[in-house]
């Protein structure tokens, strides 16, 4: 097996669940088509989703050239381990990114600065198939660096990406309302009816099924929560824009707003590092005084 082999294999694979997609989206359409009018904000939703390509493209291209060139460098200067090029390491490689696609994910909705780039992902309030491509523009650099750990591993620069190309390529076709659940497979995939989960935002849904490829891991870690009711899709807060660079850049003015209004060191670090959710103390006691006043009258 030969680097050559791989990435021919990776293409093949990206290709396979490309015309999955596509085939999904077709018949997406046309269900819109044929049982009501075609909204315009729709569409305009659609667009904005396959604009987020952009920016992602433009920085993957030229980041991620330099951060594969630097897992290169650093797999044959200091790991005297690397693994061989198999079929049982390729299988590995693609498990391995997979547990780390589950924590990286994990990671992206728990700090701030990570959830400025995945909320793009999230800022619909459709579930289409675009939505699997509406992604924040360092979304990709930020994924290779949090699998730089497979590296250390062992495992060759040309399976790590192998294994990251695959998780994604999978999540092509679950972004979609068309497929039910799945019976059993639901229990151990990601299947539509697990994505769908962790797109909605209602109480019981957010921070839920984080899992690329497999679900198990959000049964191992807490994390699993079967869809029961139809989510309501979108992030939590009123946002709902088809601007393509409102889309694009969506949650950067809150964060520079409250960067700007911190009063300390440790509320900066909070601000960029902490929950997204995260406030300081002092807001949270006029929130506390604005709702006792609310009750009151």
């Amino acid at each position: 097996m030969t680097p050559e082999y791989i990435d021919k294999l990776a293409q093949n694979f990206d290709e396979v669940f490309f015309l999955i997609g596509a085939a999904i989206l077709g018949i997406e359409i046309l269900k819109t088509l044929f049982t009501k009018p075609f909204m315009g904000r729709s569409l305009l939703d659609m667009i904005a989703s396959v604009s987020t390509q952009i920016p992602f493209l433009l920085v993957e291209t030229f980041l991620l050239s330099f951060v594969y060139l630097g897992f290169v460098w650093v797999a044959d200067t200091y790991i005297s381990w690397t693994m061989p090029l198999t079929l049982t390491t390729l299988f590995l490689a693609v498990l391995a990114a997979d547990i780390a696609y589950y924590w990286e994910h994990r990671l992206a909705h728990r700090i701030r600065i990570l959830w400025t780039q995945h909320a793009v992902h999230h800022s619909s309030r459709h579930m289409n198939i675009l939505v699997g491509v509406r992604f924040g523009p360092f979304e990709g650099f930020i994924s290779a660096i949090l699998h730089f750990p497979l590296i250390l591993m062992g495992f060759p620069p040309v399976l790590v990406f192998f294994g990251i190309l695959v998780v994604l390529a999978y999540q092509t076709w679950i972004h979609t309302e068309l497929i039910g659940k799945l019976g059993p497979l639901d229990g151990i995939l990601n299947t539509p009816a697990n994505h769908r989960v962790h797109h909605g935002c209602n109480d019981k849904y957010i921070d839920k099924n984080y899992g690329g490829i497999l679900i198990i891991w959000d049964r191992l870690f807490g994390t699993y929560q079967a869809e029961e009711e139809t989510p309501e899709y979108g992030l939590k807060r009123d946002y709902d824009s088809i601007n393509p660079l409102s889309v694009w850049f969506s949650e950067w003015p809150g964060v520079f707003s409250d960067v700007k209004h911190s009063k300390s060191l440790g509320e900066l670090w909070m601000r960029l590092f902490g929950t997204p959710e995260w406030e300081p103390k002092r807001n949270k006691m006029e929130h506390n005084k604005i709702d006792t006043k609310q009750s009151s009258s």
